[in-house]
């Protein structure tokens, strides 16, 4: 890219000098036809006019008007080729003369004293006026066009360039996924056979209904991470069960100093769902929450119902977010934790707008006061 954007810049600054040399050649040419001119009209009957004919007819290009001394036009040549939208009169050509002029683009020709009635003499002269050639014109246009076509191309080198990463990180993510629920898969399996063992050999032995809620809690972590690298169909689902589930699951594993409060409607929501990893959305905002409140601190999870969306809310009472940090948080690698690699909010936003084409953001946030997240699920996909 760097090699091609070296190239465009050689060429622009090479088409600015052949421009410049053109340009400098016309305006000796019309130097030339003005010397043409001036021959022409001090020609006797003993002037040999055939070379000077040559050079006036030979202007093809270059747009020429000629005015006399009380300011009549006594002769134009390429006006119509370069304003061919004009009407072809004398006084049409009189304003494209006034426009030349303003430009610059003038030369005086001097010619012979005129003797007058009386017998002094008074100077005449010719004034020619020009204009650059079409072809000049197109030429100081294509730098231009060229620049933009750089710009085009550099930009779409670096949307490829970065949808290349994009695609590169998210193979990464699919393949940590998927080895790490065939990681799981195999320490799983031994567990489940050891509660076997241990619920013949202890039945009435209180622990062992949590060893089995753990088990079933690790498959479905495992189950959760083979979805990662796939594309789950979505099914109608109970949102207030689902949430539920998360909630008692959080309750038993965070401090009795933590308080988590929901509310939802009293009938029932559906939505379509993939009810494990929505509820890792959840579980994740609420560790979320809890790191942010340092153990100590209140959660409300609120489920409302919209016209056109079903809406989750996750606040805290944790210390905040800055509103610069607002689209950052969802960034893979992104932490105000010393533990942690930043990527639960990454997955979180993959799975709310992937997996289920919803929205995630933070809805409020301010420091030291807390922090809303806001999840917008349309009501049908």
């Amino acid at each position: 890219m760097t090699f091609a954007v070296f190239i465009a810049i050689v060429s622009l600054v090479t088409s600015n000098y052949l421009i410049q040399d053109l340009k400098a050649g016309e305006i000796n040419s019309v130097e030339v036809w003005a010397e043409a001119m001036r021959s022409l009209n001090n020609a006797d009957e003993n002037t040999d006019l055939n070379l000077v004919l040559k050079v006036i007819n030979g202007n093809k290009n270059i747009p020429v008007i000629v005015k006399n001394r009380a300011g009549e036009v006594i002769a134009y040549r390429n006006i119509e080729n370069d304003y061919e939208n004009e009407a072809d009169s004398i006084g049409v050509v009189v304003g494209i003369a006034k426009k030349m002029s303003k430009n610059g683009s003038h030369i005086r020709v001097d010619l012979p004293d005129v003797e007058e009635a009386d017998g002094s003499y008074t100077s005449d002269w010719l004034d020619v006026y020009y204009d650059e050639s079409l072809m000049l014109k197109r030429l100081q246009v294509y730098p231009f066009v060229q620049l933009a076509v750089v710009i085009i191309f550099v930009m779409v080198a670096i949307f490829a360039l970065f949808a290349a990463a994009r695609a590169e990180q998210n193979k990464v993510w699919v393949g940590l996924s998927k080895e790490t629920a065939h990681q799981l898969g195999t320490p799983i399996s031994s567990l489940m056979a050891w509660y076997e063992v241990l619920k013949e050999t202890y039945p009435n032995d209180a622990l062992i209904p949590e060893m089995e809620n753990d088990i079933k809690r690790l498959e479905r972590i495992a189950d959760r991470f083979s979805k990662i690298g796939s594309l789950p169909e979505p099914k109608p689902e109970e949102l207030n069960c689902v949430v539920e589930r998360v909630v008692e699951y959080m309750k038993r594993r965070t401090s009795n100093k933590v308080k988590i409060e929901l509310d939802m409607p009293s009938q029932p929501v559906i939505v379509s769902l993939v009810p494990s990893l929505f509820e890792w959305v959840i579980e994740n905002l609420c560790k979320n929450a809890v790191d942010a409140m340092e153990g100590s601190g209140n959660i409300f999870i609120t489920v409302l119902e919209d016209v056109n969306f079903v809406v989750v809310e996750v606040r805290d009472t944790g210390k905040g977010i800055a509103k610069s940090n607002f689209e950052n948080v969802f960034k893979p690698g992104f932490t105000t934790k010393q533990r942690g690699w930043g990527l639960g909010l990454s997955l979180v936003r993959r799975i709310v707008e992937q997996y289920h084409k919803g929205k995630i953001f933070v809805k409020s946030s301010e420091l030291g006061v807390g922090t809303t997240f806001r999840i917008e699920l349309a009501r049908k996909q």
